[in-house]
């Protein structure tokens, strides 16, 4: 199983022209071996202004791949929409009580019901010690890491860092995405909150490798979550 790293390839993408397919496909794949996850604040930035305001796409055709059996490095940034607009759909609608359509981002059914579970979950948990009155002002999301993993398991990986802007206080917290191609669609075949006393680090477990995009396929390893 092959990684390719995207990290720096994101602002190029967001750049790319409506030029023909082959020329697009000769410049990502050169460009794709070189790329590598360090320490540029000049990138990283780059990246983090550009979603500083997450907008909300209507309905989930905004995340149809350019193939219809195939993830190709060109729909990362399409990928890339898809977890930064889940991500702030979730946080909207723990704390602001904004309904979050979850079908519109996963398709596995056990998935989408454990994701329901957790806003459900936590919005109570919220109410009940009287926190929802301090509304998120801000949601701010840049790319810590993304890979694209290339074989018979091929999906992007992508760890995004979120920083929320309440009435009064910040925090921030990383998640880690996989992300697939199903039937043409951009579907979350798993994510993972990792800060402490999360809601999937308590469910879960703590440390977790989000590596497996079949895990909620797993009857055991699901029956073992739903207890």
């Amino acid at each position: 199983m092959k990684r390719v790293y995207l990290l720096y390839l994101l602002v190029i993408v967001f750049t790319l022209s409506a030029c023909q397919e082959t020329e697009r496909n000769k410049e990502i794949n050169k460009k794709s071996t070189a790329v590598s996850v360090g320490d540029n604040h000049t990138e990283n930035d780059k990246v983090s202004d550009s979603l500083s305001s997450v907008k909300e796409s209507n309905d989930s055709s905004n995340f149809l791949t350019i193939e219809q059996n195939n993830l190709s490095t060109l729909d990362f940034e399409k990928a890339y929409k898809l977890c930064t607009e889940a991500l702030s759909g979730y946080y909207k609608s723990i704390w602001n009580g904004i309904q979050m359509d979850v079908s519109k981002y996963i398709d596995n059914q056990n998935l989408r019901q454990y994701t329901e579970k957790k806003i459900t979950s936590q919005h109570n948990l919220f109410l009940k010690n009287n926190l929802t009155s301090n509304q998120i002002k801000e949601i701010k999301i840049s790319a810590e890491k993304v890979d694209y993993i290339e074989g018979e398991n091929n999906s992007f990986y992508l760890k995004l860092n979120a920083r929320i802007t309440k009435d009064v206080g910040t925090y921030a917290e990383p998640t880690e995405f996989l992300v697939r191609n199903l039937n043409g669609k951009l579907v979350i075949v798993d994510w993972y909150t990792s800060g402490k006393d999360s809601y999937d680090s308590t469910i879960r477990g703590e440390n977790q490798n989000i590596n497996n995009p079949y895990i909620w396929n797993e009857r055991e390893w699901v029956d073992k979550i739903k207890q």
